[in-house]
């Protein structure tokens, strides 16, 4: 309920369907997926996919609310789960947005940037890390605050700075 209201206040016309498939997402997340400490699929994690289909929302007022939820979900979620629970993911996805393709973000200014900071910073630009580091910038579109976890990659400087 809070979803939907949210939503409508934002402007979606189909703010309860929305709401009902941001629910059914993370219900089944928790059902399926693997039991990580870092996953978290409770308000915290639908005002965090609240605050990004709204901002969307905003700069695509014309696209279909589908695809913004999608998006949505997609932007705050994937860059939270392991490898193994991405296939799982996708297919939660597709079940609830049948035959909704996502269409490529537009990132080429951000790719141009940091193809040559990686150069300055002498590391290579591998498509892994590009995606990681894309995914950390949309993080920071949606969160007031988040934390990098793992190995530092022993990159020498650090990938991170404060």
């Amino acid at each position: 309920l809070i979803g939907e209201i949210v939503l409508y206040s934002m402007g979606f016309v189909d703010a309860r369907a929305l709401a009902h498939k941001i629910v059914a997402v993370y219900k089944l997340c928790s059902e399926q997926l693997s039991s990580q400490h870092h996953y978290d699929y409770g308000m915290r994690a639908v005002k965090s996919v609240l605050t990004a289909a709204g901002n969307l929302k905003l700069m695509f007022p014309d696209v279909s609310e589908d695809i913004i939820m999608l998006r949505s979900i997609s932007d705050v979620n994937l860059p939270k789960f392991l490898a193994h629970d991405l296939p799982l993911f996708g297919g939660i996805l597709s079940d609830l947005f049948p035959g909704i393709t996502l269409p490529k973000p537009d990132y080429n200014t951000l790719l141009e940037s940091l193809h040559i900071s990686l150069e300055n910073l002498k590391l290579q630009p591998h498509p892994w890390f590009i995606d990681k580091i894309i995914q950390v910038y949309e993080m920071m579109l949606v969160r007031h605050g988040f934390m990098i976890v793992g190995a530092l990659w022993l990159a020498s400087p650090p990938p991170t700075r404060p």
